[in-house]
C-alpha cells in the first residue's frame, strides 16, 4: 500500500528481531518519542456483535503497562460499540518514519476518578462541547450545538463538571504489530504475541 509523501522514504531503515526491544510498550514509546511532534491521533476500530466495523481517529492519552487508553462519549457509537463488543484494534501511523503500529485487545472502562482527573485538565470550551454533544446522535443543525453549549456555560461558566456518559476506556494490549518501511516493498513487519507471561517475537511476510 503506498503511504505519505513521495520523499517520506529516503532512508532504507530496518527493523530487525534482534535489534527490537523484548517489551512491546517500550518498543512503542521509542518509536513514539522519535516521532515528535508527528505522534497524535490513532485509529481505533470498533465493530458491532455480528461484525459490522466502524473506524475513527481518537487522541490516544496514555500508555503504560495497563494498557492503551482513550477517552470518548460513552453514548457514542464506539461507547456503544464497545458496550456490546468490548475488543477492539488501534493504529498509529508515522507517514515520514515510514512506520505503523497495530494494537489488538480487550477493552475496559477507566474508572471514575481517572476520568475525573482526565476531564479537569480539559479547557474549559473543551469540557463545555463534551458535555453538550449528543455525540453521533442526529441534531436538527449547528445552532442546536451552540445553544446546547451556551446553556451549560450559563449554568457552570467554566466550571463543567464531567458528565456521567462521558469517560475513558483502556485497551489491553494482547497482541502488538510493528510495520518499518522498506525499500521495493519488502517490509518489516513483526508480531509480538503473548507467551506465558513473556512477549513473543514474530516475524510476518509484508
Amino acid at each position: 500500500m503506498a503511504h505519505g509523501r513521495p520523499d517520506a522514504y529516503s532512508r532504507d531503515v530496518e527493523l530487525l528481531e534482534n535489534q527490537v526491544d523484548p517489551d512491546p510498550l517500550r518498543q512503542f514509546a521509542r518509536w513514539r518519542d522519535e516521532a515528535g511532534d508527528e505522534f497524535g491521533a490513532v485509529a481505533l476500530a470498533t465493530a458491532t456483535p455480528d461484525g459490522a466495523p466502524s473506524l475513527r481517529m481518537v487522541l490516544l492519552k496514555g500508555a503504560d503497562e495497563q494498557g492503551l487508553s482513550f477517552f470518548s462519549n460513552y453514548d457514542s457509537r464506539k461507547g456503544t460499540e464497545l458496550a456490546a463488543n468490548p475488543r477492539a484494534a488501534l493504529l498509529a501511523y508515522w507517514p515520514a518514519a515510514g512506520r505503523q503500529v497495530r494494537v489488538e485487545g480487550d477493552v475496559t472502562r477507566l474508572d471514575s476518578t481517572e476520568s475525573d482527573a482526565y476531564f479537569a485538565t480539559r479547557p474549559a470550551g473543551s469540557r463545555l462541547s463534551a458535555a453538550a454533544s449528543p455525540q453521533s446522535a442526529l441534531v436538527a443543525d449547528r445552532a442546536e450545538l451552540e445553544r446546547r453549549v451556551a446553556g451549560l456555560r450559563d449554568r457552570y461558566g467554566d466550571d463543567q463538571p464531567r458528565p456521567e456518559n462521558w469517560g475513558g476506556y483502556r485497551l489491553a494490549p494482547a497482541a502488538w504489530e510493528f510495520w518499518q518501511h522498506r525499500e521495493d516493498r519488502l517490509h518489516d513487519r513483526l508480531r509480538y504475541r503473548r507467551d506465558g507471561t513473556s512477549w513473543l517475537v514474530e516475524r510476518l511476510a509484508p
